[in-house]
């Protein structure tokens, strides 16, 4: 059986700048959007500080990218900011994408971050930097891949009180 390790952080912030965003098939018709350029940006910012460290970049994979959408997506339409909701494990909903099927070990971590609409990618990065969680989270040598995912809503529910928010979900990922 593969052992299974989950790293969680998460982070408020308000207040950044804007990113242009591409409506999505999902959710369009609620005000809904994924940021796909932020998201490409992040991937490029992320690198760049781990660059900075000395450390490997990571590439996206598109099993991490799914369980980060549907993340972000869900707690934009459900209204809540956390790893998991319901008493639900961050690790079991991102291993149901992310399969350890053929992998003596399989770890994941994720960062979270939620800021009003307008959000870059640089000030993400750096907002996590500042975090010593996050920062491990960002610059552990152990990552090889990553799933990316920003979400735009107009108004959000619950948690985020109406207001229009961008919520990111940043899932890393390493599998031997």
């Amino acid at each position: 059986m593969a052992r299974r390790q989950l790293i969680g952080l998460f982070v408020l912030l308000a207040g950044l700048s804007i990113v242009p965003v591409a409506m999505a098939e999902a959710g369009a018709s609620r005000g809904l959007a994924s940021a796909n350029r932020l998201e490409s940006h992040l991937l490029d910012e992320i690198n760049v500080a781990r660059k900075a460290h000395s450390l490997r970049p990571l590439r996206l994979n598109q099993a991490l990218g799914a369980a980060a959408q549907e993340h972000s997506f869900d707690m934009v339409v459900r209204g809540f900011f956390d790893h998991a909701l319901d008493g639900g494990s961050p690790a079991d909903r991102v291993g149901r994408f992310y399969s350890a099927t053929g992998f003596r070990m399989w770890v994941v971590g994720e960062n979270l971050l939620w800021a009003s609409p307008t959000v870059n990618a640089r000030r993400a990065v750096r907002a996590w930097l500042r975090s010593p969680g996050h920062r491990a989270n960002l610059l552990a040598p152990r990552w090889r891949e990553v799933g990316i995912a920003a979400v735009r809503a107009d108004s959000a529910p619950g948690y985020f009180q109406g207001r229009e928010v961008t919520v990111l979900t940043v899932d890393f990922g390493a599998r031997a």
